[in-house]
């Protein structure tokens, strides 16, 4: 079908999104249309602002706004437990529960020989340079309960083992091959209640 080259290249845009196949995106893209200038121009600047403003902490690899983050610069949190997770969105669904008040590690991925993946590929450097601090007692990893986020858990158990921390393991009151970011606050509450340690 023929679209005005404006629309064809925003329905392209908007298919470069996950999830978004060409029908979803020519909806999106009428609907935009429809949107008035002023809507139109705050969506646009806020698209700039998260690609221009936003950046990693230098702490923790979270995005933020201000470095360090908000999170890293909280005196109030103890610095003794470091809970590790695959992506930001994962560490916002932990905040939600109001209950872990310790430090984040965002390593931005998993293990996955499949995808090319490598330990190389992800934020571990980091995270041993913030084990050097004789504060960090406890290492928490909540990588996700699926293939990937198993071995990635099984991965830094194993590295960070000469750091003679405690090394535990969110329980899997998750779902098998289900994602942070979707569990409700109950669920995660109690798998964080029955971490383990491996």
């Amino acid at each position: 079908m023929y679209y005005p080259e404006p629309i064809a290249k925003l329905i392209d845009s908007f298919t470069r999104l996950p999830g978004i196949g060409s029908k979803t995106a020519a909806r999106l893209a009428f609907h935009v249309l429809r949107m008035d200038e002023e809507n139109v121009v705050e969506f646009a600047k806020a698209l700039v602002s998260v690609k221009r403003n936003l950046l990693y902490c230098s702490v923790c690899c979270n995005i933020t706004d201000t470095d360090p983050c908000r999170i890293c610069q909280d005196k109030t949190r103890d610095p003794s437990c470091i809970c590790v997770v695959q992506e930001p969105k994962d560490l916002i669904a932990m905040e939600r529960m109001k209950e872990y008040n310790g430090k984040y590690h965002v390593l931005h991925g998993a293990i996955s020989p499949m995808e090319g993946i490598g330990p190389d590929e992800l934020r571990v450097s980091e995270l041993l340079n913030r084990l050097t601090d004789e504060r960090v007692q406890e290492l928490i990893l909540a990588t996700n309960p699926n293939i990937e986020g198993e071995a990635t858990a099984m991965y830094l158990s194993r590295l960070v083992k000469p750091f003679e921390l405690r090394v535990t393991r969110i329980a899997h009151g998750l779902p098998v091959g289900g994602d942070l970011e979707y569990a409700d606050e109950v669920t995660l509450s109690k798998a964080l209640e029955g971490r383990r340690e491996i």
